[in-house]
């Protein structure tokens, strides 16, 4: 069974940065889109990043200027740099990849902004 395993999450001051990543445990065909969501507590899961098969991008309105999402086909790993991080940035990240046949969510790495 396929897994997903992210890390990079951790504590950082306000304007740093963070470099998540996240990596197949096996293979995935047909992947679709590759993206980051999170979710803060008492609020529900949001998508934060997304990038296609063919390299196009999207991203929340929040987070646009500030994070960029990039991807490696061959090793099946997606990857969030974010940058000038904001304590609203505060939530546990997940990572999410969407094949023609599943659709497969990591266990979430916590990511804390302080003021």
């Amino acid at each position: 069974q396929v897994q997903l395993v992210e890390s990079g999450g951790g504590l950082v001051q306000a304007g740093g940065s963070l470099r998540l990543s996240c990596a197949a445990s096996g293979s995935i065909f047909s992947i679709n889109t590759m993206g980051w969501y999170r979710q803060a507590p008492g609020k529900q899961r949001e998508l934060v990043a997304a990038i296609s098969s063919g390299g196009t991008t999207i991203y929340a309105d929040s987070v646009k200027g500030r994070f960029t999402i990039s991807r490696d086909n061959a090793k099946i790993r997606v990857y969030l740099q974010m940058n000038s991080l904001k304590p609203e940035d505060t939530a546990a990240y997940y990572c999410n990849i969407r094949s023609n046949y599943n659709d497969y969510w990591g266990q979430g790495t916590q990511v804390t902004v302080s003021s």
